[in-house]
């Protein structure tokens, strides 16, 4: 039995500050630039020699969109120019040629995701040329898992139908909010019939899962408004749901300027759309993942939870645990083996590295032993709530009271409030923590002192 979320307002209050979402531990801030193509190569080599190299998951990042959405806080680049995605299909085939090669050829690849931008900026024939170029640089596990984010207003019947014979068996909707009003302030238009017309085909098209995204703190949303967003997703029952808090930092992201400070709901009010959602999620049968993410009962990725095999990684939650992600295409970030890489994020500068013959890598980050011990903590927390201890200590030769000595006595208020408890076998994080398990994670995190960057607020 699922348990439900206890939901402590003036606690959230209490431990509302700014911290990282630990998509990576180490987070990107802690990237350098002294991680070169060399030292990817030298990564990739080490995870080929393993006893039992790891499947493969792809990444490859499609950045143009043709409108501006003002809450946007993705690397994306706008343009009404459709012809501009043929010349970048051909550096990402350049890419590919270059770093698939050094994977051994028997390693399979097991996921497959595009992100954007709007990945179906790309019209049929270019969709149709990217899978062929996946398909031919890399050994196809029988049951991938194949991945696409999918703007609602961007994509024709036509175009779910192409993508579910080309492999796609899983997309994402970006909805944001259903409220004309919320719609407006933010640039994004698009109707419920629009919405559920999609969701339909490619429910008809036996798509296995449908994600939806949806976001709080938007101008002009209050409780109201946004519930009777909630009562119109419900009906249309997603198998996942990812809720996001709409962190304002217009001075990192332009767009977000043309956003008025004062249409912003407060965070008063913040707060009970939050309660409101999660109350009301749970109810209609979704199960709490952790962050940001729900799913149905019956989904993976809550089987993924119970089984111990969830894991966290740049794209959120994801159910294939031990896999190494290799990144395609501008500003994206892979994880191969005790590592970190990111491309350049500046399109003149990628088109420049790959056309030269270059793989684009600009910064990235070789773990120390530290460093894999508490990423090790992190996720296991942040994905399963809990973590087990003398499972731990066994791996890495560590008494965890001496280790984390530091640690274990931050952790003491939270224990005394009921977040969690601790023990000599485990850490438990309890239902009423589990809203608050960046906080938690965050006790952890060796760089957050030294950090000079200001991340998005943890509730």
């Amino acid at each position: 039995m699922v348990q439900m979320l206890n939901f402590d307002p003036e606690l959230i209050k209490k431990y509302d500050k700014s911290g990282p979402r630990y998509t990576s531990y180490p987070t990107a801030p802690q990237f350098s630039a002294s991680y070169t193509e060399q030292t990817l190569k030298s990564c990739i080599q080490r995870s080929n020699t393993e006893m039992i190299p790891s499947p493969l998951s792809l990444y490859v990042h499609i950045p143009y969109c043709d409108t501006i959405c003002y809450y946007c806080a993705c690397n994306k680049i706008i343009t009404k120019n459709h012809t501009v995605s043929n010349e970048y299909l051909d550096l990402l085939e350049a890419e590919i040629n270059m770093i698939a090669p050094l994977f051994d050829a028997d390693r399979e690849l097991e996921q497959l995701h595009l992100g954007g931008g709007t990945p179906t900026f790309l019209n049929d024939e270019e969709l149709i040329r990217l899978m062929r170029m996946v398909e031919e640089n890399f050994k196809i596990a029988e049951n991938c898992e194949m991945s696409i984010e999918i703007d609602p207003r961007k994509v024709t019947n036509e175009t779910l139908e192409l993508l579910n014979n080309i492999g796609f068996n899983r997309i994402s909707l970006g909805v944001q909010d259903f409220d004309a009003k919320v719609q407006k302030a933010v640039n994004r238009i698009q109707s419920y019939e629009l919405v559920r017309e999609r969701l339909e085909t490619a429910r008809k098209l036996n798509i296995k899962s449908i994600n939806m995204d949806l976001i709080y703190g938007l101008p002009f949303q209050s409780v109201e408004t946004f519930e009777a967003t909630l009562d119109k997703v419900i009906r249309l029952k997603p198998d996942r749901l990812s809720i996001f808090n709409y962190a304002h930092l217009p001075e990192r992201f332009k767009p977000q300027r043309r956003i008025n400070e004062e249409d912003l709901p407060s965070p008063a009010e913040k707060l009970k759309i939050l309660e409101l959602t999660m109350n009301k999620l749970q109810k209609a049968g979704y199960v709490y993942i952790g962050m940001d993410h729900f799913a149905l009962e019956d989904d993976s990725m809550v089987k993924a939870q119970q089984e111990g095999s969830l894991q966290r990684n740049f794209q959120g939650y994801s159910t294939h645990a031990n896999t190494d992600l290799v990144a395609i295409g501008v500003s994206s970030i892979g994880s191969i083996f005790d590592s970190y890489s990111q491309n350049s994020s500046n399109m003149d500068e990628y088109r420049e590295m790959v056309t030269a013959g270059k793989l684009p890598i600009v910064r990235g980050l070789v773990m120390n032993t530290d460093d894999m011990i508490r990423k090790q903590v992190i996720n296991q927390l942040i994905c399963h709530f809990k973590l087990d201890i003398k499972k731990l200590e066994a791996e890495w030769g560590i008494v965890f009271k001496d280790y984390f000595k530091a640690e274990k006595k931050e952790l003491k208020s939270m224990v005394e409030e009921g977040l969690l408890q601790v023990n000599d076998e485990a850490i438990q994080v309890e239902t009423r923590g589990r809203l608050l398990i960046r906080n938690i994670c965050m006790v952890f995190d060796n760089y957050l002192k030294d950090n000079v960057v200001k991340f998005s607020k943890v509730i």
